[in-house]
């Protein structure tokens, strides 16, 4: 049996402000919560979502990239056609660094490295995604340990904290790699197996900054958003 999606908002986000870190008259920045979608999904019980709730307050807001709904963190919505136009452009041709944070099932032997894996929908068993080395698309995670410096030292035992830069944004590219390089992330309702899913209520993936060329001026902007985990 196919594995099922989240089909419910938590009821402690149905009331839940936006939390808005940056806005301008081209460019809106949230933080995300984990458990709200970024677009509406199937069925009445998710068209509630962080681009609904943005729109309400600027007509304008138009959504420029996801994030997972069960991930947390920096999310930004164009204003207007033209600004919607210039950071699309940005994302394709790969001018926004994205950088997240996730807790793993064990320790990786390396410092860091990069996952360099193709990509494909796991059609008979969708939404997942699975490694194709002949039909996937090119997909590459570069990954950093993060537990040499003791931030880690709270987490349960045989766990780490990783830093993660996707280079190409693929479906779950995140988890996918991480499953394949044999740490899964904790609470991965998708595909950790139930040991990792076990040792956290929710996915313990965050994407905690962002940066970008401004659509109006082109400057570089960071956002950030601690982990909240």
């Amino acid at each position: 049996m196919s594995p099922l999606p989240q089909t419910r908002i938590p009821p402690e986000l149905a009331d839940a402000p936006l939390v808005v870190l940056h806005q301008d008259d081209a460019l809106l920045v949230f933080d995300k919560p984990a458990g709200l979608p970024s677009v509406p999904g199937r069925g009445e019980s998710l068209q509630d979502c962080l681009s609904a709730r943005a729109q309400a307050i600027w007509p304008d807001a138009r959504i420029v990239h996801r994030l997972d709904m069960a991930t947390s963190g920096v999310l930004v919505m164009a204003r207007g056609a033209a600004a919607l136009r210039t950071l699309s452009l940005a994302f394709e041709q790969r001018r926004v660094r994205k950088h997240y944070e996730a807790v793993v099932a064990g320790i990786p032997v390396d410092a860091a490295g990069t996952v360099d894996l193709p990509l494909i929908c796991d059609w008979p068993n969708r939404p997942l995604q699975k490694v194709d080395a002949v039909e996937g698309k090119p997909s590459r995670t570069h990954w950093r340990r993060l537990d040499e410096d003791g931030r880690s030292a709270h987490l349960p035992a045989g766990t780490c904290r990783v830093a993660l830069e996707p280079v190409t944004g693929r479906t779950h590219q995140l988890r996918v790699h991480l499953l394949a390089l044999g740490h899964p992330i904790l609470g991965d309702a998708l595909y950790a197996p139930p040991q990792a899913l076990a040792l956290s209520p929710r996915l313990l993936l965050h994407a905690c900054r962002l940066e970008l060329p401004h659509p109006v001026d082109g400057s570089t902007r960071v956002f950030e958003s601690p982990a909240p985990f």
